[in-house]
């Protein structure tokens, strides 16, 4: 018997109506696989400082578009990064942050 896995809903951004800020939003979520890609690479490197700094980065952006999820979940990791968490703990945030940027990249996909 296989389990099948159910997909997690898409986010989209609380502008998705604003005609005015479509395309600054499509710019913003087609950035994320690689803002993810930096921070799990200086999190890998063990550099503190640049998790610190993408995830406080990402946490405001977030906020910006629309994407309070995002915003939300930058800002764990970011408090996790200064308050010295376990690796196991802000690795899984990072995690759930990267899953959170894929819901909102498939929320556009889904919208164009």
């Amino acid at each position: 018997m296989t389990t099948r896995q159910t997909e997690k809903p898409v986010i989209v951004s609380d502008f998705g109506d604003d005609p005015d800020m479509a395309e600054l939003v499509s710019e913003f979520v087609s950035g994320l696989p690689q803002q993810i890609a930096d921070l799990q690479a200086a999190f890998t490197a063990g550099d503190t400082e640049t998790v610190t700094r993408l995830a406080h980065s990402l946490a405001g952006a977030g906020g910006g578009y629309g994407f309070r999820p995002i915003t939300d979940q930058a800002r764990i990791v970011e408090m996790e990064q200064r308050d010295s968490a376990s690796p196991e703990s802000i690795r899984a945030s990072i995690e759930a942050l990267a899953d959170i940027c894929d819901r909102a990249r498939r929320g556009i996909e889904s919208n164009a």
